[in-house]
């Protein structure tokens, strides 16, 4: 009988309580007391596990029900949910960290053992079923992507996404598993050499191509470091940081921003501008109490509560008191499809419809946005979603409406910066001066 690995029982451990609270993976593990006890190489590879299976979940459920049923029915067997966690993450070893078969055979019978001895000798079939069939068709099916000569069904076996969104997304399927980058931005308004700190805590920083950005060598030495939680340090892919740099707030600007969320872009818009002279000031509008709470509170560690005020509204009827803005910025809701590696759980969370849905919303949000705008003044729309009907088709929809009349569009494309790992779309459009 092997001995289980460290690594993979905290993984088993915490997969199981992130399904059962039904918590986004990189929010859940970044507070996971388990991961503490383990040495950076275990926790590592645990993190890599739970943000695997949780991507891949779908695809590991078809597999490893095509060997439970006779005829490689697809029909979803019924398994206690702790075996299912642990087959999961030996099939994910097997098909896409590409882990020694006779190892990852093992080490996935022991943690299938853990929770129910009497399923063990289940577990070693299955997984000797996949190892045997599945790591060759996933294999093959990788090599006709690379040929140029696939189909959807290859992209979605390749990238563990449903065919549906494979088919969408097109070739950023295969960077859907990636890990995503560990970037951060620092925070500017605490006046500190922020680089010198985070070598201070271990994290091994490395200059990115982006003012203020950072690749972090030693990513897990972050969270004890309380830097995040002083907002002297925002963890952000380089894309988003991108969005905010682009959008080029000037010192002492009237800003509306409308889908605040936790508040990161509003850190990322004080950023640009205190780079360029002083702070912005920024009216941030939240349709979540929750939110919009926790985005006020992260506003006063980063010093910057004198410049933001939270507001919590819906955007798509915005408080007429608001007034006009020379910047409006609408960071809206959709789909994810540009942060699949950083956020795992939208793949198989997402239904064939919500794009659609989406961009309904969308507009009803632009348009509300639009009319906030003062005369010569700027209007960014970001998502971050690689869809067009999210992106190009609500910016023309928008300029063929009559909210859109007066406006024009100065340039608008997906950001993706060398090195990071998720893809913005922005739109930058203008309004006309008043005659």
């Amino acid at each position: 009988m092997a001995r289980l690995s460290a690594a993979r029982r905290a993984a088993l451990a915490l997969a199981g309580e992130r399904r059962r609270r039904g918590a986004r993976a990189r929010d859940f593990l970044r507070g996971a007391d388990a991961l503490s006890e383990l040495d950076e190489r275990d926790r590592g590879l645990a993190v890599r596990l739970v943000m695997g299976v949780t991507a891949a979940e779908g695809t590991l459920d078809a597999l490893i029900d095509s060997h439970l049923q006779k005829g490689g029915a697809s029909k979803k067997t019924r398994l206690e949910p702790r075996v299912r966690d642990a087959l999961r993450i030996a099939v994910f070893e097997l098909v896409y960290l590409g882990t020694r078969p006779d190892v990852a055979v093992s080490q996935g019978v022991e943690l299938v053992r853990s929770v129910a001895p009497r399923a063990a000798g289940l577990a070693n079939a299955v997984l000797r079923r996949v190892a045997e069939k599945d790591v060759a068709l996933v294999a093959d099916a990788l090599a006709r992507v690379e040929a140029g000569a696939f189909d959807a069904h290859d992209l979605a076996l390749v990238g563990a996404l449903p065919e549906w969104l494979a088919e969408r997304v097109g070739i950023r399927a295969l960077t859907a598993l990636a890990p995503a980058a560990p970037w951060v931005a620092t925070n500017d308004t605490k006046g500190q050499s922020l680089r010198i700190i985070l070598e201070e805590a271990g994290c091994e920083p490395e200059a990115g191509p982006l003012p203020r950005s950072y690749l972090l060598g030693a990513p897990s030495r972050l969270a004890p470091s309380g830097l995040v939680e002083r907002v002297e340090v925002i963890p952000c892919d380089l894309a988003a940081q991108e969005v905010a740099l682009a959008c080029a707030p000037a010192p002492g600007e009237r800003v509306l921003e409308v889908g605040q969320g936790r508040g990161t872009k509003t850190l990322l818009l004080q950023n640009a501008a205190i780079a360029a002279g002083g702070p912005c000031e920024i009216t941030a509008v939240e349709v979540s109490p929750r939110k919009s709470k926790l985005a006020s509170r992260r506003m006063e560690a980063a010093g910057l509560a004198e410049h933001v005020r939270c507001v919590c509204a819906d955007g798509r009827a915005l408080p007429d008191d608001l007034g006009t803005f020379e910047l409006v910025f609408l960071d809206a809701p959709c789909t994810g499809t540009g942060t699949l590696s950083r956020h795992p759980e939208i793949a198989w969370s997402l239904e064939p419809s919500a794009p659609a849905e989406l961009s309904a919303l969308q507009g009803e949000l632009l348009a509300s946005a639009a009319a906030h705008v003062a005369p010569g003044g700027r209007l960014v729309y970001a998502t971050c979603s690689v869809l067009a009907e999210e992106n190009d088709a609500v910016i023309a929809a928008f300029l063929a409406s009559p909210s859109g009349a007066g406006f024009e569009l100065v340039r608008s494309g997906l950001t993706e910066v060398p090195g990071g790992s998720d893809t913005h779309f922005h739109a930058h459009l203008r309004r006309a001066q008043a005659t």
